[in-house]
């Protein structure tokens, strides 16, 4: 039973964190990645996209020299992206969940977090402006900001993350429970054989 209780813990983590992070990231392919914060300054980006691409997942990387971002709920960016005078995406970005940033250089004490505004469904094919600023958060120090775009990206399915933590707690009460209890029967006295005697008087 301790066996399967650490499987069924182990799946619960996998639905709640790994498969929304392997989705958001790994899934589809990268339309490419576009620099628009430099030097103080914001810039609006416009990228071509065709039908194909759909659903396109939008994807904002922030370069910065903390080990942390600490925004509580305030915003730190916002995210807007627009074809033929209409919106199809409005986001903010808070970066407050990344907890594993990457190493911007060796030599740099900058480091990479990534948040995701959002996936476009639909594509229909022309420019789209996207368009990024600043938020409501003071004091993050940032050095770049990045859009990275991902065509044909999977969809998180909403029922993912409940469900994962269901069997986590499923998981984890059922293993403690079998550490407290034993998890096993008493031993028979009667199943070993008799220890041998030694010395005078034994036959």
């Amino acid at each position: 039973m301790r066996f399967l209780f650490v499987l069924i813990l182990l799946a619960g983590i996998g639905a709640s964190f790994i498969y929304p992070f392997a989705m958001s990231n790994f899934s589809g392919h990268e339309i490419g990645t576009w620099r628009v914060y430099e030097q103080g300054r914001f810039k609006p980006v416009t990228v071509p996209l065709a039908g194909r691409d759909a659903p396109v997942r939008v994807l904002v990387d922030l370069t910065a020299r903390a080990e942390r971002i600490v925004s509580q709920q305030r915003t730190v960016l916002t995210l807007t992206s627009a074809t033929n005078g209409r919106t199809v995406l409005a986001s903010t970005l808070r970066f407050n969940h990344s907890d594993n940033p990457r190493q911007a250089s060796p030599q740099l004490p900058d480091k990479i977090f990534r948040d995701e505004a959002g996936l476009i469904p639909t594509v229909s094919p022309g420019q789209y402006l996207f368009t990024v600023g600043p938020g409501d958060a003071e004091d993050i120090p940032m050095r770049a900001v990045d859009l990275i775009l991902r065509s044909g990206a999977g969809e998180i399915d909403s029922r993912a993350r409940p469900v994962g933590f269901a069997l986590m707690a499923i998981g984890l009460i059922g293993f403690l429970l079998t550490l407290r209890f034993g998890g096993g029967r008493p031993e028979n006295p009667n199943s070993q054989p008799p220890p041998p005697r030694w010395g005078r008087g034994t036959t």
